[in-house]
């Protein structure tokens, strides 16, 4: 009797030990890591060269050199910012650069067909690179700028076509293209893999830019694998470079709130960050938050802070399509949701444009209609948890529960991605 007892209480043991274990070893954040940088001071406008051209710059080649200057200085105050008026004036020094120019024109349209991508005017940005690419110069440049066009205009194809022309395992350029190519096919293994490679090379060159987009990026794809403690630390090593770094802080509150569901702790990183910078995302981050939360009043608040930033400022032009889609399909103007998810597919024909068309479509009831599109443009060519979610919706509203159950899967292992909010809803697909 004696035994029998043993080999009961023995797993049971063990099974609680390991319990102990987990609970010790699970990672947690620490705001005394983070919260020296929530209070860093916003980015100033202090260059010289805005002196330059507040001066009214001549046309010389000084005035060209210069005119570069500010609009790196400009796009950078962007980033910092989230202020859609910097992006603006980036885009007209580029263009009086492209104008004056008579050498080094085609690296001044590569500047802003970058510039238009950030935009999200996509087919205006391709117009330019291929006159980039007619100017024969900097070949290598204009290859990876049209990598980076055809991926964000779903023409994976050619994309590929031009990864491979672009091949150099030595190149941090190529390096972080092949990574985000393999992350497109869902080989997340294989990504990781190069985006470290990229990430050595950036260390190596000591280059303040590679280190933040190198540390910022490679977290990311940490926290997709799971790997929570990797990911924290190194958006701390991004704000260790660049304290006023919105998108490491947001990274930290996504952290916190999905992997150890401390909404309110999320949103006071949240609050930090919009005192500096102006980008409506945030809005709608905090929204999703004050859901989780069970904090209505904050949730609608939010998202009325969201619809009027992007209303009283006509500068954001497509860059918040899909955004705005979501929005006014929660809002229940599912109507006009359907018609900007048109312009989408045709600003930006990619998988998860052709996602957010299928379910506006479901939205109005076309289940159907939004099977068909999203059999033909969506399964199997991404893997973007979000719109995989959508697509499980509309199999669901269609009554195709063998796919349902499939993709559902495949979706409870992206739910730190996903968030707690989504999480829930996966569960009752």
């Amino acid at each position: 009797m004696k035994t029998t007892i043993q080999y009961i209480f023995l797993p049971l043991a063990l099974l609680f030990l390991a319990s102990c274990q987990q609970e010790e070893t699970a990672f947690k954040t620490d705001r005394n890591d983070y919260d020296q940088f929530l209070a860093a001071e916003p980015v100033k406008a202090t260059s010289k060269y805005f002196k330059l051209w507040d001066n009214k710059i001549k046309s010389d080649s000084m005035q060209l050199l210069s005119l570069g200057n500010v609009a790196g200085e400009y796009s950078r105050f962007f980033k910092g910012t989230g202020d859609i008026k910097y992006l603006k004036d980036a885009e007209q020094s580029l263009k009086k650069a492209v104008e004056i120019a008579a050498v080094g024109k085609s690296g001044y349209l590569r500047a802003l067909a970058r510039n238009y991508i950030s935009q999200h005017r996509f087919k205006e940005a391709l117009v330019l690179a291929k006159k980039a690419r007619k100017l024969g110069s900097g070949v290598n440049e204009t290859q990876s700028l049209f990598f980076d066009l055809y991926m964000e205009l779903g023409n994976y194809n050619l994309a590929n076509q031009y990864l491979d022309s672009i091949q150099n395992m030595s190149d941090f350029g190529y390096l972080i293209r092949v990574a985000k190519w393999n992350d497109h096919k869902g080989d997340l293994d294989t990504a990781i893999a190069f985006m470290e490679k990229a990430t050595a090379k950036a260390e190596s060159s000591k280059n303040r830019d590679l280190l933040l987009w190198s540390y910022t990026n490679l977290a990311d794809f940490y926290g997709h694998a799971g790997r929570i403690e990797d990911s924290y630390n190194l958006y701390l090593k991004a704000l260790q470079i660049d304290p006023q770094n919105a998108y490491a802080k947001k990274g930290i509150a996504w952290i916190v709130y999905s992997h150890e569901r401390n909404g309110t702790e999320a949103l006071r990183i949240l609050d930090s960050i919009m005192k500096k910078n102006k980008s409506p995302e945030y809005y709608l981050l905090k929204a999703e938050v004050a859901a989780f939360l069970k904090d209505e009043m904050l949730r609608v608040q939010s998202l009325d802070d969201y619809y009027k930033a992007i209303q009283k400022n006509k500068d954001y032009g497509d860059m918040y399509n899909a955004y705005n889609v979501d929005f006014l399909l929660s809002m229940d103007v599912e109507h006009k949701a359907l018609k900007l998810a048109q312009e989408e597919v045709n600003n930006r024909p990619t998988p998860e444009s052709y996602g957010w068309l299928a379910y506006s479509l479901l939205h109005m009831g076309e289940k159907q209609k939004a099977m068909e599109v999203i059999e033909e443009h969506v399964v199997g060519a991404t893997f973007e948890p979000a719109i995989l979610h959508q697509a499980a919706e509309i199999y669901k509203a269609n009554g195709k529960t063998n796919k349902v159950s499939e993709l559902k899967q495949e979706l409870m292992g992206a739910t730190y991605e996903l968030g707690p909010v989504k999480e829930a809803q996966i569960a009752s697909l």
